[in-house]
Parts: structure tokens; sequence; C-alpha cells
């Protein structure tokens, strides 16, 4: 019974063995390449390191011949049927963000002085890729600001779980930027610009025209005298205050006097905000007149005005 255990216990290790073979596709998240990773049944020895792991988000090609050589020096009894053999090793990774960046490097900056509305012009950057997932610190070293024209210069460190700190060379220059109205959505002649229609951004200086609405307040009730996009900052001189009366609409005249209060039925012959003024023609008399908007579809015609026109047909 002894000998027989003994035997048991003998061919057991080489039954695991037998079992062994590659994996086509191994997904691995440590920075350490094992064993267990590329062979399947590899047993005990699966935690055996075999090498570094590739990059985050790299991906890395261990042919037949490699293969076979990992099982000879780790006792493996598997040989490849083909030379086309292979398993392919890929490591999940994540982009650091450029806001990322942005922010550990804008932090820094303040200490020297940057502008808070400044925007931060990096360049042509190439983010490296960390391990997805992975816990992160960025710090920055060596800043430096410029006086005139704003270029700075700073190192970032890198610094995550399952990688080697990286350093990554900053270069570029702090934009001085202005508020600006845009568009929230795409806006047609004539349409009267409500709370949901405009935001309040801040644009580079010189992406902005002279005229541009910088506040809210400059643009909400007004009404455009042309289209404009989504997005598209407004400028000023395309708002005018909304028309209470329309072009050849119906309109109440009132004949005011101290003591006295007339109306009468016309038509305005032109567009005209609150306030402004337009030709009206009396639909009684035909006569046209120059009234003052007093309200949507009335106007105020004061006593004895002189007639623009008489006796329209």
């Amino acid at each position: 019974m002894r000998a027989l255990l003994l035997l048991l216990a003998l061919a057991l290790p080489a039954a695991a063995q037998d079992m062994a073979g590659p994996r086509p596709l191994a997904v691995v998240e440590d920075a350490t390449l094992r064993l267990g990773d590329i062979f399947e049944g590899a047993g005990p020895r699966a935690a055996q390191p075999i090498g570094a792991a590739p990059a985050p988000g790299r991906r890395l090609v261990i042919e037949a011949a490699q293969l076979a050589a990992l099982a000879r020096a780790h006792g493996l009894a598997w040989r490849p049927l083909s030379a086309q053999e292979r398993v392919v090793v890929e490591r999940p990774g994540e982009m650091l963000q450029r806001e990322e960046i942005a922010a550990a490097l804008r932090a820094e900056l303040l200490r020297l002085g940057l502008d808070p509305e400044a925007e931060l012009d990096l360049g042509p950057l190439a983010p490296p890729m960390l391990p997805a997932g992975a816990a992160r610190h960025l710090a920055v070293e060596g800043a430096s600001l410029g006086a005139a024209g704003g270029r700075f210069g700073a190192t970032l460190v890198i610094m995550a779980d399952g990688m080697p700190v990286q350093r990554l060379r900053l270069a570029g220059r702090a934009m001085p930027t202005l508020p600006v109205v845009v568009a929230t959505r795409r806006l047609a002649l004539g349409d009267v610009v409500g709370p949901g229609d405009a935001r309040l951004v801040r644009l580079r200086a010189e992406r902005v025209r002279p005229g541009a609405a910088e506040r809210l307040d400059q643009v909400l009730g007004q009404q455009l005298q042309r289209p404009l996009g989504s997005e598209m900052p407004f400028q000023r001189g395309d708002l005018a205050a909304p028309a209470l009366v329309g072009r050849n609409t119906l309109v109440t005249m009132v004949v005011e006097a101290p003591g006295i209060a007339l109306t009468a039925q016309g038509r305005a012959l032109e567009a005209a905000p609150r306030g402004g003024l337009v030709p009206v023609m009396n639909l009684g008399s035909r006569t046209v007149v120059e009234a003052q908007v007093t309200g949507p579809g009335r106007v105020r015609v004061t006593m004895g005005a002189t007639p623009l026109r008489q006796g329209i047909e």
C-alpha cells in the first residue's frame, strides 16, 4: 500500500505537466510576466517570474521557439506542434489625460504668478500610458514661467502602481483668455435669445472678435439680426431689442392729449421694438404717421402729428 501511494504521488506532477499548454492570448495586469500567464496547467511553477510584462497598452508576441525554451527551462512537458504556435501577451492601459497634466501643471504655475484665467497650451504632447485603473500621483518639478510671452517649462513626474516612475518634459505658453457668450444651439434670424440658448465661456483672447458679447445680460432677451451656429460667439452688433410690432401687422393707434385719448386701427409698415418709431397707416383715413411702439401691437401717436403720406390706396 505504501509503495502504491508513493507511485501516485510521483505520477501527479507528471500528469499536471502533461496538461500544460500555451494560452493563445494572455492578458496581464502586473508588471512581471509569470509562467502561469503563458502556460495553462503550469502547476506549482505558475507563479515563477519569467520576465517583464509589456508596458501598459502594449502587447508582446512569444513565438514557438521561445515557448519551447521556456517549457524546457521550467520542466513543462510541452513541445510545439508547429512553428506557427505563439502566445500574444496584452497588458491593458489607459492614457494619462491632458486635462490631468494641465491641472497638475496649473497648480504649480499659479504659485509662480500664472493668471488664473489663462489657458495652458501644452503643444504637441504625447501623454504616456498607465496601467488600467492604477492609483496614480502627479508631481511637477523645476517649473518656470516667463514674465513676457507667458512661456513655461516643467518636468512632470508620474507615479502609478505597477510601473516605474516616469518623467515627462513639458513646455508651452500660458494664453490669456476673455469671457465670451456663445450659443448653446443653432439660432435662426429673428430668434429671441432665452436663458437656455446662451452660456458664458472663456476663449483665447486671440480668437475673440471685437464686439463679442461678454456678459449674459447683453444677450438674453435680445433678437438676432442674423443666424448663429452652435458654440459660436454672439456679436453685440447682431443683437437688437425684440420687435413688439411686426411688419404689416395690425396695431392699435392711441392718440393722447391732455384730458383725451382716442384709438384707431392701423397697420405697421415696418417692424420695431418697444420705444422704437415706426410708420403706421391709419386704416380709416389711409394716412401714414410716425408712431412710437408702447407694447405688443400698440403704438402712440402725438396729437397733431404731421402725416408722412396721405391717401395710400
